[in-house]
């Protein structure tokens, strides 16, 4: 038996939040994969970092945009919060031994601030329009 319910499909900021997730999965995808095919022996732990990273990235697109059901629900509460602890571990330790980490060499690192910062506000979005659905039909 499955968990959806009928509800309202996914709409206005959770389209957007969605879409840009997306453009995130899509962004570190391919940063990860030049990385790890070019110089993985130069940064092997921030490299795989950015692997794990686009793989949150894609987690969190696709349990958003089937968030109406209660699985997919948690599942994206799950990878925002992963993303947000990600992002600050990886910040902070970018910042605090850049000669050791490699402090370019992830999506996560310095905040994300090679990527103006939307790995930092991003899972904020996420916890944000998260909670605010909580009420609707999750129960």
């Amino acid at each position: 038996m499955t968990d959806i319910r009928p509800s309202r499909r996914i709409t206005g900021i959770g389209t957007v939040l969605a879409f840009v997730y997306a453009v995130m999965a899509l962004a570190s995808t391919g940063r990860s994969f030049v990385q790890i095919a070019s110089r993985f022996e130069q940064a092997p732990v921030p490299y795989l970092l950015s692997a794990a990273a686009a793989v949150v990235y894609i987690l969190a697109t696709i349990a958003l945009l089937l968030s109406r059901s209660r699985a997919w629900y948690r599942v994206a509460w799950i990878a925002v919060l992963f993303e947000l602890v990600g992002v600050i571990i990886v910040g902070t330790l970018s910042l605090a031994a850049p000669d050791v980490f490699h402090a370019d060499a992830t999506v996560w690192s310095q905040y994300g601030s090679g990527y103006v910062w939307i790995p930092l506000v991003l899972p904020l979005a996420g916890i944000w329009y998260l909670a605010s659905q909580r009420n609707e039909e999750k129960r």
